[in-house]
């Protein structure tokens, strides 16, 4: 498939979705590019190089995978889950939006939620679930940026019911 299609194709999904808005200026200009993904089809990505350089990077500690896994032992049952679009989630503060515009041939764009392949997205995500799971974090479950591990399948239906009740609203997929 041709890379203006996809392009195309794939901004007309994000303008429906309300995930990005047409702007008429802007002082922060990305290019996007179209990349193959391991199932054969093609993703379009934003090239924030530019503006990832002028951004301070965001200490917040990602939690080390090894003892992620290490973790799961002894567990009989665990499930593993993505957040479906998970930095889609979260909403970009208004001042911010006009930085990570885009150009493409029919037009500019900015995203009004968090895109993939901003600097500091993975510690922004990863101090949301945080705070989301903080009860269960190191007990029930394991979280890493929009992967979640559940140990046990109660613990699961018990807690995604908790948080619908606390008022978080990410929706996760399972990992199959």
């Amino acid at each position: 498939m041709e890379c203006n299609k996809i392009i195309e194709e794939e901004v007309e999904k994000l303008l429906r979705a309300g995930y990005v808005a047409e702007v008429k200026h802007t002082e922060w200009l990305s290019n996007v590019v179209v990349v193959p993904k391991t199932t054969g089809k093609w993703r379009m990505c934003t090239d924030f190089t530019d503006l990832n350089k002028a951004c301070p990077k965001d200490p917040y500690p990602l939690p080390q995978i090894d003892l992620l896994v290490d973790s799961t032992a002894g567990c009989a049952l665990f499930s593993m889950m993505d957040a479906y679009q998970g930095y889609h989630q979260i909403f970009m503060a208004e001042e911010d939006r006009d930085k990570n515009s885009f150009i493409t041939k029919n037009g500019i764009y900015c995203y009004n939620v968090m895109p993939f392949g901003l600097k500091n997205a993975g510690a922004t995500y990863q101090r949301l679930v945080n705070k989301m799971f903080k009860d269960l974090i190191g007990k029930t479950i394991e979280v890493y940026i929009d992967d979640m591990l559940v140990k046990t399948i109660e613990v699961y239906i018990d807690d995604m019911q908790g948080l619908r009740i606390k008022g978080f609203l990410l929706d996760f997929l399972p990992i199959f």
